[in-house]
């Protein structure tokens, strides 16, 4: 006999049952990440037996480790989140991919000695008093943590570099004035919150136009492909060997432009003559059809995926580590300097806190970047992976202060976009050659008005990530000035 109420009060029962596990889920990697930490302030406190100020520097690993910890929740969704939003990876899989090329690109490739005032804001020569150094570096380093970590929350992907700029600046100006802060480059950093995204947009844009135009509007989609994935798949090897050298490897070997370049072409070359008989021979099977195509693009993803984590590995652990390698440099030496030296306990508290967010609160940002700002396939995906490579060089050649958070993401309103006005035209465009991608907003294809005005990319997305890239550095600044007066006036 069926009873009504009794299988009202059972799915409420199922529902609580639900609640109660996804509420265990959160607090048990909350739990987590406190173990971590503990077992953090445990590795200091062994390291820096004997050491003066060990309260001060075992208090900076802590902040070191939670700082990690954010840069792997928030910082990574933009190595992995087109792959695995273009599901070319499964979310474990990319999680075990970007947590093995973070750690081995920060303690294979992470360098012995990193700028311990970021990007050169401030003179430390001009905080003489190594007590008062030491409480502007740990509020700089907290005030950063903070402020990704509220940016995670938020599903708002941020610059990680720009938070440790601005919690520097912030400290930096409360300690020792305004003329401590090196205000020209303050300038490129603020010019490139607008050049990073706009760089990555418009590189991510062309490069979907091409294979839209060269491969997908052809009436033989499979002989575009054939003519053109190996040359596009030959270009991100050279193009990510080129990225390698310059970014992941150069606190190993930096060589000059003219061996990069080679190197580069060498390895586009080699990958052309490989790549060209294998794309053949998988095409020649292939129905006539986009989903066939995609398919061609899988497994350059995940190389990608591999050697992006791996270069932000080598290069990021320095926002987490720089200031905290500051404090240990000046409480063992008594005096501030420029460059410091990473204690290998440091590096490792970097390399193993990026893992341990990524694993732990990860997962939230890779379906941010990956499928709730707009939606991806692996063509998608590889124009953004790759124009993230290239902006990355060209600002480099060029010597411009970029975010690598800002291109990816950048990278991606530009596909989105660039989707956006191609919908816009679909009235124009031959019917049979119209993308038939199944879209987030139901429209008629018999109601032009309707395609037209198809937005494609999330506004409130939008918005939001805008906003936060906007306020980083001020707010983190705010931040390290009220943490240094806290900490200046706790223990004076």
């Amino acid at each position: 006999m069926y009873k009504e109420t009794l299988s009202k009060d059972l799915s409420k029962l199922a529902a609580v049952e639900h609640a109660t596990q996804a509420l265990s889920r959160r607090f048990s990697r909350i739990g987590w990440a406190l173990l971590f930490l503990a077992i953090t302030s445990n590795v200091a406190m062994i390291a820096t037996v004997g050491m003066d100020h060990q309260l001060f520097i075992v208090a900076a690993g802590v902040i070191g480790g939670y700082m990690a910890l954010n840069i792997g929740a928030n910082d990574v969704a933009n190595n992995v989140g087109p792959a695995v939003g273009s599901r070319a990876l499964p979310m474990f899989g990319a999680l075990i991919i970007a947590a093995v090329f973070e750690s081995l690109g920060a303690i294979l490739a992470g360098g012995d000695v990193v700028k311990t005032i970021s990007k050169g804001i401030v003179d430390p020569n001009q905080i003489s008093e190594p007590n008062i150094f030491i409480w502007a570096m740990m509020s700089a380093l907290l005030a950063a943590a903070l402020w990704v970590n509220l940016a995670t929350w938020l599903s708002a992907p941020v610059s990680t570099t720009h938070a440790v700029v601005g919690g520097v600046m912030g400290a930096g100006i409360s300690a020792a004035g305004f003329g401590v802060v090196d205000w020209g480059v303050m300038g490129a950093i603020a010019a490139s919150w607008v050049i990073s995204p706009l760089m990555g947009g418009v590189i991510a844009a062309a490069f979907l136009a091409f294979i839209k135009f060269n491969v997908i509007y052809r009436k033989d989609k499979i002989a575009g492909a054939k003519r053109w994935v190996p040359v596009l798949v030959a270009l991100m090897a050279g193009v990510f060997s080129a990225y390698l050298l310059m970014k992941g490897l150069k606190n190993l070997w930096r060589p000059g432009p003219e061996i990069v370049a080679l190197v580069g072409l060498a390895i586009g070359v080699l990958t052309y003559a490989v790549v060209r008989p294998l794309v053949h021979r998988k095409a020649a099977g292939m129905e006539n059809r986009n989903k066939s195509v995609r398919t061609l693009f899988t497994l350059p993803l995940i190389f990608a995926a591999a050697l992006l984590s791996f270069a932000h590995g080598a290069n990021d652990v320095a926002n987490a580590v720089g200031p905290l390698a500051a404090v240990v440099d000046t409480a063992t030496t008594g005096s501030t300097h420029g460059k410091v030296g990473i204690p290998t306990w440091v590096l490792f508290v970097g390399a193993a806190g990026i893992t341990m967010g990524l694993l732990l609160f990860g997962p939230k940002l890779i379906r941010t970047v990956g499928a709730e700002i707009t939606k991806m396939n692996p063509m998608r995906a590889y124009c953004v992976a790759l124009a993230a490579a290239i902006t990355v060089i060209i600002a480099s050649a060029l010597g411009l202060p970029v975010s690598s958070t800002h291109i990816a993401v950048g990278a991606v309103f530009g596909v989105g976009f660039f989707r956006e006005w191609v919908t816009g035209r679909k009235s124009h465009i031959n019917h049979g050659s119209v993308d038939r991608d199944p879209e987030p907003v139901a429209a008629s294809s018999s109601d032009p008005e309707r395609t037209r005005r198809r937005k494609l990319v999330r506004r409130q997305h939008f918005m939001t990530i805008v906003a936060a890239w906007v306020i980083t550095v001020p707010s983190a600044a705010l931040m390290g000035a009220a943490l240094f007066q806290m900490f200046a006036w706790a223990f004076s």
